[in-house]
């Protein structure tokens, strides 16, 4: 969280709006996620999660300590797994486990149409650009808060859709492909972590961000449907 204080650290109330969203987003996105996988689950015949207490909105059950941290450090961190057992799913392992994982990208963009409503339907007003800010009045301080609770949730749903174990767009792409080309993806499985966080590193490190590109591109598509 850190690296985004450059942004906004001549903007104070910019930096204020931005830092209440994502703690709030973070918060309740993680949490929403989360939920919606063990109600997936449980709904599909799996109560795995949901005999660990995971069935629950609280954010204390699915806040992962290490995962938080770092959110809060450096912008990227993640939750608590939900524990499923894909055999116990009515539809079968492999289209059961892709619904329980689409789940939770599915809420978060839901949760952003939901923030998205207020300034859609011209309830709260807004600004655009938050350099404005500084002028702006009490209710657009708000509907750039929830501007922000938006693109943070767009950010994660898009984000776990990436086809890469451990996330959710993994699963989801073994669900949809054909078996022989699942069986091939399933076997780059333990590769995901290290090719996750090389592209991240290479984000860092060079002019090249490709998870940038695929969180802008596909990002700033499902932000028009929704806003």
């Amino acid at each position: 969280m850190l690296l985004y204080f450059n942004q906004f650290r001549d903007n104070p109330p910019a930096l204020f709006a931005f830092l209440a969203a994502f703690m709030v987003a973070f918060v309740t996105g993680i949490a929403f996620h989360e939920f919606s996988h063990a109600w997936a689950a449980n709904e599909l015949g799996d109560d795995t999660a949901a005999r660990q207490g995971r069935l629950s909105l609280n954010p204390i059950r699915h806040l992962d300590p290490l995962g938080t941290v770092l959110l809060f450090v450096i912008g990227f961190g993640w939750g608590k797994p939900t524990p499923v057992n894909p055999y116990r799913l009515r539809n079968g392992p492999k289209r059961g486990n892709m619904l329980v994982a689409a789940a939770g990208p599915a809420s978060n963009f839901f949760f952003a149409a939901v923030a998205a409503l207020p300034i859609k339907l011209g309830l709260i007003d807004s600004i655009a650009d938050v350099h404005r800010i500084r002028d702006a009045s009490g209710e657009q301080i708000v509907g750039l808060f929830l501007v922000f609770i938006v693109q943070i949730n767009v950010v994660l749903g898009v984000f776990n859709l990436i086809p890469i174990h451990p996330l959710d767009g993994f699963k989801v792409a073994v669900g949809v492909l054909p078996n022989e080309l699942a069986k091939q993806l399933q076997a780059l499985a333990p590769w995901g972590p290290g090719i996750l966080m090389t592209l991240f590193v290479i984000g860092f490190v060079t002019p090249y961000n490709p998870i940038g590109w695929i969180l802008g591109g596909f990002g700033n598509q499902i932000l028009k449907v929704i806003t």
